[in-house]
């Protein structure tokens, strides 16, 4: 018999005991494990296991157990404890793609149950079915054998029950004639959703995108009728013929968390067909053609050859400092400059100990002058020194107006941490021309070594955008760095937030607070800054607002306050590769007088590009609070394609050229009200970089 040949080959490759077979057995397993789904196998006490086979042993039972309850689970179609015990356990430890004693997997019994919530979960977690159902036919003979042979033996415990007397063993036979009944039931329903099932239809929709110059993506949706079965994988094919004929590559997907698939290997230039097809325990449905039918791999730079903006940059300016460097090695100070890295490797916990050293010279208090300040935060907590104090260093006691051009050139300083004494080197060597914008950047420079050197850490951080000012003539710079390690610090002392705020004493008064007490103020708003504009976006094309306003010292460009490190933004689509043909369009748009012609329905509906456009527009216009009426003589930014590596890329929307920058005192109609700020536009570069 089949069931029998499978029970023997399913014993002499696992010689798995077979899990509880009814309901009461089911829900005594679910209580006996309930406190075990979460067991830490590596946190039982070595000294209470004999050895290191026994824990193996114990680890196997635990394994099994779960196994056997997941079929359970399956079986009695109980959708949260199956996705419980996805969650805590792994597929290997699940045994999830092992056959049980009767040659079924839990996505055999899910899908021949037609559980769809089950089958899906199972199938996102890596599910597969059966591979000894090669046939249609041999899954039909399978089920019929499980129902025959579970139908026999009702029978011989029925004809037992009756013919025998009451008595413990007569008990017994009840209870595995009730077992038997229930998995009866089952194997009939099994059978009867195969024979009742059909072949799914085809998907319903399947969008075809240029993904880039040698690839293209696909994009499909379920069928609207799966016709009685779960779809259990999906089939892309590809060809230069309408035809299909010759084939030229077909992928089956089988992971179906997200129904796309990336076709490379392509040639530019070359058009492809595109078509996918579902399938079922009953086989494979027809096929369902790509809109649009067909696809030539391209990418916008082929409209015109033009090369990556950034191609070679990062090269050349290595090169370039190199050079530099190069030119200052006459420099006195060269030779200690070569013993930095081995400074660098001494242990951040120790040199972390000058926190606490009666003879640091971190302030406590301001004296009207330009001060350094360096936050180190985890979590909700941050780096204090041994008196709480936030560490504070003094640039220059003398300076009382801090130049915008000084902070920006700190702010690229930040860029280089590591390379603060030998800047400090050169700037001392250039010091000759007693330039006043020398001295105060050199200051600089010792402040940060000397905060450096006391906290035993080359890098600070990113600089905050902006400056503190307060009334008494203090300017302090902020540093910001989240520290991600786990470990653990000998003597350092991290305070929470709340309590540095709650426990600090002022010395100044509310209406003028110092710029330290204006410092722990904004603090939690700076650590969320600092936070936010470190996040990226995810993979896609965008459409981004370019707005500038300009001051005496520098030009400043809108953000939102969520993602400070990008313009204000709305998601085109997934996709961010803008082909040829669609460049092409957006070159004939921009040629004409009409900011955005209006176009025939049929074309419309035949430019995808077209209708994202619009829905992207009208959102970008109204997250900024723009009226429509006013953004009528917005227009698309057409010389080129922003790319951002591989898997962000944007367009830009620009006001009219006249208030694309604002000048100081005019009237600026086109910058939102609130959940915007304005950057420094060097900050915002770097933050870019970031």
């Amino acid at each position: 018999k089949m069931t029998q040949q499978m029970r023997d080959l399913q014993l002499a490759q696992a010689r798995k005991p077979p899990g509880p077979s009814s309901p009461n057995a089911a829900k005594r397993l679910y209580r006996n494990l309930s406190g075990k789904f979460r067991v830490n196998y590596t946190s039982f006490d070595e000294g209470s296991l004999v050895g290191r086979g026994e824990k193996e042993k114990l680890r196997k039972s635990y394994l099994f157990q779960s196994n056997a309850a997941l079929f359970e689970a399956v079986e009695m179609q109980d959708l949260d404890r199956v996705q419980d015990m996805l969650k805590h356990y792994s597929p290997e430890e699940l045994d999830l793609n092992t056959p049980n004693s009767e040659g079924l997997l839990p996505l055999d019994i899910a899908i021949m149950t037609n559980n769809a919530p089950i089958a899906r979960a199972l199938l996102q977690a890596g599910a597969k079915e059966s591979p000894h159902f090669v046939s249609l036919e041999s899954r039909s003979l399978h089920l019929s054998t499980l129902v025959r042979e579970a139908e026999q033996r009702v029978n011989e415990l029925m004809a037992q029950v009756v013919n025998e007397a009451p008595n413990a063993d007569c008990s017994e036979k009840e209870k595995q004639l009730k077992a038997w009944e229930w998995r009866f039931r089952l194997y009939k329903r099994m059978k009867a959703g195969f024979e009742h099932a059909r072949v799914p239809d085809a998907p319903s929709s399947v969008h075809l995108s240029v993904a880039s110059s040698s690839s293209l993506q696909v994009t499909f949706w379920e069928p609207l009728s799966v016709n009685s079965a779960v779809v259990t994988k999906y089939k892309v094919e590809w060809s230069s013929s309408p035809t299909f004929s010759p084939l030229l590559g077909e992928a089956v997907i089988s992971k179906l968390k997200d129904l796309h698939f990336t076709i490379q290997g392509l040639v530019s230039g070359t058009a492809y067909h595109v078509r996918v097809s579902a399938y079922n325990m009953k086989g494979w449905g027809p096929p369902q053609a790509s809109v649009p039918p067909c696809a030539i791999p391209s990418n916008w730079r082929e409209y015109d050859g033009r090369a990556p903006r950034r191609r070679g940059q990062a090269e050349a300016l290595d090169h370039l400092l190199s050079q530099v460097k190069t030119v200052h090695q006459h420099c006195i100070c060269h030779e200690p400059c070569k013993n930095q890295p081995q400074s660098r490797k001494h242990s951040v916990s120790k040199s972390l100990k000058h926190l606490f050293h009666p003879g640091s010279k971190f302030l406590k208090t301001l004296k009207r002058g330009l001060y350094l300040t360096a936050i180190f935060y985890k979590d909700d907590n941050i780096l204090v020194t041994h008196e709480d104090q936030i560490p504070v260093v003094e640039i220059d006691d003398t300076y009382s107006c801090l130049l915008m051009q000084d902070f920006l050139w700190l702010t690229k300083v930040s860029c280089m941490w590591d390379e603060i004494l030998w800047l400090r080197q050169c700037v001392t060597v250039s010091q000759s021309s007693c330039s006043c914008i020398l001295q105060t950047r050199f200051k600089m420079l010792l402040a940060v070594s000397q905060m450096q050197g006391l906290l035993g850490i080359q890098d600070l951080g990113q600089v905050f955008f902006e400056p503190i000012k307060d009334k008494q003539g203090n300017i302090l710079i902020v540093t910001l760095k989240e520290v991600k390690t786990n470990q653990t610090f000998e003597s350092v002392r991290w305070v929470p937030v709340c309590k540095l705020q709650t426990s600090r004493k002022s010395v100044s008064s509310p209406e003028e607070p110092t710029a330290l007490d204006m410092l722990l103020i904004s603090i939690q708003d700076k650590l969320a800054y600092h936070q936010r504009s470190s996040h990226a976006l995810s993979p896609g094309l965008y459409l981004g607002y370019l707005k500038l306003c300009s001051a005496v010292d520098q030009i400043r460009v809108l953000v939102p306050e969520q993602l400070p490190n990008i313009l204000c933004h709305v998601k085109i689509r997934s996709n961010p590769n803008i082909s040829r043909e669609e460049w092409e369009w957006l070159q004939k748009m921009a040629s004409v007088e009409d900011p955005v012609p209006a176009e025939p329905e049929a074309d419309r509906s035949q430019n995808p590009l077209f209708q994202e456009l619009q829905v992207a527009i009208k959102e970008l216009i109204t997250l900024v609070n723009i009226p429509l009426q006013e953004a009528k003589d917005f227009r698309l930014y057409s010389q080129e394609v922003l790319d951002f590596g591989d898997q962000v890329s944007f367009l830009l929307l620009l006001p009219p050229s006249d208030d694309v920058c604002t000048a100081p005192g005019q009237n600026n109609p086109y910058t939102p009200s609130s959940g915007f700020l304005t950057l420094p536009l060097q900050i915002f570069e770097l933050g870019e970089e970031r």
